[in-house]
Parts: C-alpha cells; structure tokens; sequence
C-alpha cells in the first residue's frame, strides 16, 4: 500500500487567484507537500483550462476576482461536470457570503491565508482522480 506521501505526490492542483503573492504562496505550499500545481489568475482562465481537457485533483478557488468571480466559476465548473475537490479561499469573513460561496459548489471553505496544516488536512481528505 501506498504511504500517504506518495498518495498526496500524485495529485495535481489548480490555484485560483487574481493576486499573484497569494498565488504564488500557495502554488509553493503546494510543492512542499509534493503536489503539482498551476496557477491561474481568474475564474474564467480556470474554467477554460476545464474546456481545454486539464483536470485537477483540488482547486483553490479565490472569492473575489476580475472577469469572473470565484462563486459564478465554481458553478460553472460544477454544471460542466467538474468533481474536483474545490476549496474556496477567502479573506472574507461574513457568514452570507460564505454560505453563497459554499452553495456554488464548494466542499470546503477557508479564510486566508491557508497554512501548512490546514492544507494537510485539505490534501487528506482527497481522492485523486485516477
């Protein structure tokens, strides 16, 4: 049986985010755990990377963010089909916005900025797309 660590190794991720340190923070906590990880700037590059053929194990999903936002890009993903665990990522903090977050299509939600074990729990929780 696989350890854990090769099991997490396997999985790829796409982070949503239209401020590049946050992207770039996340993408690096990412490869410290050993997964592969893209970067994309808005909703609508996430969704086109989708129509394109690319899948992802986890996406980290950005609330706010120009073209299109992190909510109308989780339920697009959503209607195409997309079964990703997707995590929306947030410095917000007010209950109704999270829940309008959350009923896109989210399975988990988590304020900024994610941390080491934060991320090992999201990443445990995972079940990569074979």
């Amino acid at each position: 049986m696989a350890s854990p660590q090769n099991f997490v190794s396997k999985l790829t991720a796409l982070v949503v985010d239209d401020n590049i340190i946050n992207r770039k923070i996340h993408q690096k906590m990412l490869n410290k755990f050993g997964v592969k990880s893209q970067g994309v700037e808005n909703g609508k590059e996430a969704v086109d990377i989708h129509w394109r053929g690319q899948k992802f194990d986890l996406i980290l999903m950005d609330m706010d963010m120009p073209i299109m936002n992190g909510i109308e890009a989780t339920k697009e993903l959503r209607a195409m089909g997309i079964c990703s665990t997707i995590v929306g990522v947030s410095s917000r903090s007010m209950e109704d916005e999270i829940l309008k977050f959350m009923e896109a299509g989210l399975d988990e939600y988590q304020e900024k900025p994610l941390n080491n074990a934060i991320l090992s729990s999201i990443l445990g929780k995972i079940t990569p797309t074979v």
